[in-house]
């Protein structure tokens, strides 16, 4: 009998756990979906709340932690973002995601030396890595150094020929270094790639009218600029005493 009332407990518990384990799990995995999916959609505060509850459980999650950093970053909490996407590197030194936000974050605090060192070293691994070439000539760019940003934007451009970022990037370094028309042809290309972003058409049409003399080339990219809601196309025309089309 006492044989029996053991082993009708020790069946009980068996069961317990079955059902118990299975809910943590899926909590868990909940938790780690919900975050991701606020962090994405900028839903922040809510991210910061379920990434941390769920890397308590689970301190080497990788993409959570990379999550939070972000969200953190986003809220301007970028002492926070950086502490914790260095927590995740300290786990997995080489993760990609990782690297990519530490780069972020840190040229986001200007510490574009130390975002460029972090870019560099997807590349080193991963040579052909598009967003770790965009970002390190970006900040590459920012510092000045044009010549090294622009081999990085080359190779860019050559991996991903349909990303107008990569191209309006290039434009506005060729234009920093006086070359116009270089710098004209890839904003071109980007208008071509993404034509409802106004900013290229400003961009394209101040070398038109202030570098390149062509002011009804300049005009025509301020009032397509300004028809699609930019203040300071809109502003140019004003300027050159224009009334913008209304489509």
């Amino acid at each position: 009998m006492r044989k029996l009332t053991l082993r009708s407990k020790f069946i009980t518990l068996i069961i317990s756990i079955c059902i118990i384990l299975p809910i943590s799990l899926a909590s868990g995995a909940d938790l780690l979906s919900q975050g991701l999916e606020a962090q994405k959609k900028g839903k922040n505060d809510q991210a910061v709340e379920f990434l941390g509850k769920y890397l308590k459980d689970h301190p080497d999650a990788a993409p959570a932690r990379r999550g939070l950093a972000l969200a953190l970053n986003a809220l301007d909490r970028k002492a926070e973002a950086l502490e914790e996407v260095n927590r995740g590197l300290a786990a997995h030194p080489m993760d990609t995601g990782l690297l990519l936000a530490q780069g972020s974050i840190l040229a986001g605090l200007e510490r574009r030396e130390e975002a460029v060192a972090a870019f560099s070293k997807i590349l080193a691994a991963d040579p052909k890595n598009v967003e770790a070439l965009k970002d390190r000539g970006e900040n590459l760019a920012q510092e000045g150094r044009f010549e090294e940003a622009l081999k990085d934007y080359d190779q860019a451009a050559a991996l991903a020929p349909k990303d107008p970022w990569v191209f309006g990037k290039r434009g506005m370094s060729y234009f920093c270094q006086g070359k116009y028309q270089e710098a004209v042809a890839d904003f071109s290309t980007a208008i071509k790639l993404a034509p409802d972003r106004p900013l290229l058409y400003f961009c394209r049409g101040q070398i038109y009218l202030l570098h390149l003399h062509q002011k009804d080339q300049a005009v025509a990219d301020f009032q397509e600029g300004c028809r699609l809601g930019h203040p300071l196309c809109c502003r140019e025309l004003e300027k050159l005493g224009i009334q913008p089309i209304i489509k």
